[in-house]
């Protein structure tokens, strides 16, 4: 998602009480009683937002945690998610926000501590030369593995066939086991929670979506 620079953005993050700086700040919050009880979930690549503020507001009871790598696109997200909670009445307390490189993911997460990951969208890196820059490529599958529970899922959906293509084999090869493969998603009558690219990009073509088990 290319945005304008926002130099302001890490201070406006600052304010917002979701918004998670570091590794230590949110173990911490992690390890109350209360939380301990939990399941977390994780979306890497949230964008502004849409899909991780409604799984919160579906299931109040656990924690959802969004990454977004673009601080000003991470701002721009709180501001939806302010929006999401005053239109539908409710204050998301178990969402946290966060902005850090998918690749370091176990600097940030214990192991074996995240119930499923959500790759919604990903930067398809179409050369062939930005290859390891995929979030399927095998050094991200191998941060996937450190911080989720043992059997853990990866759900991840494209509008990118290339980069669909890629990322089966990608998880193939890496020893995951497919839960479900689908070619054309709107098609079926599966639960969906769209994204907000989504929406907007589905009528150009079909999307692509897995479930993978590590």
């Amino acid at each position: 998602m290319r945005l304008r620079n926002n130099p302001n953005a890490n201070n406006e993050l600052l304010e917002v009480e979701k918004y998670i700086e570091t590794a230590e700040q949110l173990q911490e919050i992690l390890s109350t009683k209360e939380n301990k009880k939990r399941k977390i979930y994780l979306e890497i690549g949230m964008g502004k937002g849409d899909f991780i503020s409604k799984m919160a507001s579906l299931d109040t009871e656990n924690i959802y945690i969004g990454v977004e790598i673009s601080k000003a696109v991470l701002a721009i997200a709180t501001k939806k998610i302010q929006r999401f909670e005053i239109e539908n009445n409710m204050s998301l307390n178990n969402l946290y926000l966060m902005s850090f490189d998918a690749i370091t993911s176990s600097e940030i997460f214990k192991a074996n501590q995240i119930e499923k990951l959500y790759l919604n969208f990903s930067d398809p890196w179409p050369k062939k030369k930005h290859t390891k820059r995929r979030l399927t490529y095998q050094t991200f599958l191998e941060e996937y593995k450190k911080i989720l529970k043992k059997d853990g899922i990866i759900e991840f959906k494209t509008d990118n066939r290339g980069l669909f293509e890629f990322s089966l084999v990608s998880m193939q090869n890496f020893g995951m086991t497919f839960l479900e493969v689908y070619l054309d998603l709107h098609k079926t009558d599966i639960p969906n929670i769209r994204t907000e690219y989504e929406e907007k990009f589905s009528p150009n073509g079909p999307i692509y979506k897995l479930v993978a088990k590590m």
